[in-house]
Formats: C-alpha cells, structure tokens, sequence
C-alpha cells in the first residue's frame, strides 16, 4: 500500500449553469519517501490535484486515500487536523509571516496544532534551522532576508510537524535558476533524512529534471508517468 492511493478521482467545480471538470478519472500509486512532480499547462489540474491530496477539498468522485485515512470523507475539522498532523505545505510566494523572525515563523506550526513541551520545541526548531542552513539568520524577520533563504525557511516550516507528506505548488517560480537548484538539492536531503515524500504541482523544467517519478496532467486527465532514477545532474 502506497503512501497515498488515489482511484478513479473526479473534481467538479459548478458555477451558475456551468459544470468545469478540473480531474477526471484520475488513479494513481505514490510510495513512501518519494520525490514526485505533476506536471501539465495551466488548467490541466495540478492545483486541484493537491488541494485534493492536502484535504483543502475533496473529491466529486473516486476515492483517495492518504497515510491509510479515506481523506475523501474527511469532514472540515477532521481534515484540518490531519492536515496539521500529517501533511506540509510550501507556497511559490513562501507565506512567511512578517512580524515573526525565521525562528518564530518555523515554530508557527507547532504552537498550533501540537502541545510540545517548550525545550522540545526549541529542538525540533533548532535541528530544522541548521538543516537548512538559516541558524545564523534565526532572529531576522522575512523582509531582511533573501528570497531563496525565504524559501529555506519555508521548507523547514513545512517538516517541522515531521510530516509524512510535503506538497509545494510551483515552490521555484520566484527564484532564480541556481537559487532554484539550490532548493531542490535541499529538499532532496530533508527527504533523504526524515523519509519525507515531496509532491510538486509545477512546470518548472528545473524542478521536472529533478523529480524522480513525474506524472502528467491534460485537461484534468493522467496522461502519462515516467520514472527517472535520482532525477537528473545540473551545473
């Protein structure tokens, strides 16, 4: 059993008299610790498909499956505590917040959804923040720093529930290129630490050259999957 099992999965949207089909008939098998990448033009669905898989929505039809809970059937405040107990998100734009220092932005999740004991915390957070390599910015607030050390930040955010399962929506679209590569190379190596999964709704090639199963999207239908060992070498 997968990690997060999806079979036969519809969205439909109605707005007035109209009926968007954003997924139809989706199915598709992702493993533990996997690095994966849906991919397709604007409007194919990939954004529907992880707000599915986050429990931000739910399916019309099919069912989906995540970490072994029937998501589909998740009622509002069910799925925001599995959200908060499994899954992490890292935003294209960061979402940091402004009037709270990096250290205080990746504790943010902690004071929500669990009761850890404040030591316990500060270590969760610390190990997090030398993992990404921000410990010396620690007390800098998100207008002071960088935009790849922004989504540095955001990514030691997303693991610091030490969730099974992390989903990042176009998470390079405002970096640049080596900055980008960066930030892969640095999600790779949480995964390879913490057994992470990481799904990416994007059509970054940057981020596509580097996933090691990709999965394309048209129209709201799974078109096709290839599988690429470790992802590709770049500059």
């Amino acid at each position: 059993m997968g990690l997060i099992t999806a079979e036969s999965v519809s969205k439909e949207y109605r707005t007035g008299e109209i009926t968007v089909k954003a997924l139809k008939g989706v199915s598709f098998d992702i493993e533990p610790a996997a690095f994966v990448s849906f991919v397709g033009p604007s409007g194919s669905g990939k954004t529907t498909l992880l707000n599915l898989i986050g429990c931000l929505d739910k399916p019309t039809d099919g069912q989906l499956k995540v970490a072994d809970t029937d998501v589909s059937d998740l009622g509002r405040k069910a799925s925001a505590e599995f959200r908060g107990s499994h899954i992490g998100f890292i935003f294209q734009d960061f979402n940091l917040m402004p009037v709270l220092t990096v250290y205080e932005n990746i504790e943010y999740p902690l004071l929500m959804v669990q009761s850890l004991p404040p030591a316990e915390r500060r270590e969760r957070v610390g190990k997090l923040l030398q993992g990404v390599g921000m410990a010396d910015q620690r007390n800098k607030y998100s207008d002071q720093i960088s935009g790849g050390q922004k989504q540095r930040v955001a990514i030691a955010r997303a693991l610091v529930t030490n969730p099974k399962l992390v989903l990042a929506d176009e998470p390079t679209a405002n970096l640049d290129s080596g900055t980008a590569h960066a930030v892969i190379d640095l999600m790779k190596k949480m995964r390879d630490e913490m057994g992470t999964t990481f799904i990416f709704s994007t059509h970054d090639p940057k981020i596509v050259s580097e996933a090691e199963i990709i999965y394309r999207l048209e129209d709201g239908m799974l078109v096709g999957k290839s599988v690429q060992s470790g992802g590709s070498d770049h500059e």
